[in-house]
């Protein structure tokens, strides 16, 4: 094995450990304490974030940020993962945006200077657009270390009513139309509910919860799977043809959306009793696009809304 080889293998071992001792690698290499010294010396020049202790319990520990080995991409694979990135560049935050920021440049300045001019063609020639809001949310990194960690957390949130203090078990996080989105089991209501990560204006506290003492999903995609198979309410609602474009590109209302070869289409589905609202509000702005057939209640909210519209700009004159 040649010296660079034993170094590349020497990274992936050592990134593999906790802790380890100069022995320990001398004996894995079949190479004296004195040359793993050597390396080792290469490797925290190089960056390799190291640190050692002394004494009989002494050895070499792994900082908290470990760098990982050097990985060979192909050319193809180099432009996919731009291409990847270039789904993020419109987001105005990221659990990791100045990583992301970061590595593209590393990533960048390695390339030959005829692959940076092909990526410079993708990143000209495709956008994946999302809308912006101009909602800033501070507060998404902390809320995405909470939910891998599998933390509670007692926050500060000001919905679009009011503003109110809120304990929390966040599922995870999702990104749709330009915002985040975090679905929580809700201690006070007792049941799930989507939060904004926008409108997290404070996070008060972050600690563990008992395991199954609460009917949390285990990942982000089983709490949208049951989103999908919600039977509080059947909706059906009919669509034009300019109804059909709008819930084509809404992710949950696209499941229970049938077209049909004479034009139009409608949304058959069962929802859950927290998302009866959110249609109302969708299908509101659509007008004479969308009929809600039913249920019963969705009708009635979709009245009320009319209503209070009307009585908005049809103000009798004083």
């Amino acid at each position: 094995m040649s010296k660079a080889e034993r170094l590349i293998e020497m990274m992936i071992t050592i990134n593999a450990k906790k802790n380890f001792t100069v022995g320990e690698l001398a004996k894995e290499f079949s190479v004296s304490k004195r040359t793993v010294l050597r390396d080792l010396q290469e490797l925290e020049k190089a960056g390799f974030p190291l640190y050692s202790e002394v004494g009989a319990a002494g050895g070499y520990h792994i900082l908290k940020e470990r760098i990982l080995p050097p990985i060979a991409f192909s050319e193809s694979e180099a432009k996919a993962i731009f291409f990847a990135c270039q789904a993020l560049q419109f987001y105005r935050d990221l659990p990791f945006e100045q990583e992301t920021i970061s590595v593209l440049k590393k990533f960048l300045n390695c390339l030959p200077l005829d692959m940076q001019n092909s990526i410079a063609q993708i990143q000209n020639k495709v956008v994946f657009w999302v809308p912006d809001r101009h909602r800033d949310s501070p507060l998404l990194k902390s809320m995405f270390h909470i939910a891998i960690k599998h933390h509670a957390a007692t926050i500060r949130y000001s919905s679009a009513h009011s503003e109110n203090i809120r304990t929390i078990i966040p599922i995870g996080l999702y990104a749709m139309n330009g915002l985040w989105y975090c679905p929580a089991y809700c201690m006070a209501a007792n049941q799930i509910r989507e939060f904004r990560v926008d409108r997290i204006k404070e996070i008060i506290e972050e600690k563990p919860y008992p395991k199954g003492k609460y009917p949390v999903p285990g990942s982000i995609r089983e709490y949208h799977e049951k989103l999908e198979t919600g039977s509080e309410y059947h909706i059906k609602i009919k669509l034009t043809d300019i109804g059909v474009k709008r819930c084509e590109a809404e992710c949950l209302l696209a499941r229970g959306l049938k077209t049909f070869s004479t034009g139009g289409g409608v949304i058959d589905m069962e929802i859950c009793h927290a998302t009866l609202e959110w249609v109302a509000d969708y299908f509101l702005p659509l007008g004479s696009d969308a009929t809600v057939l039913e249920p019963v209640e969705l009708i009635e909210i979709m009245k009320r809304k009319i209503s209070t519209l009307y009585g908005h700009y049809f103000k009798p004159e004083s």
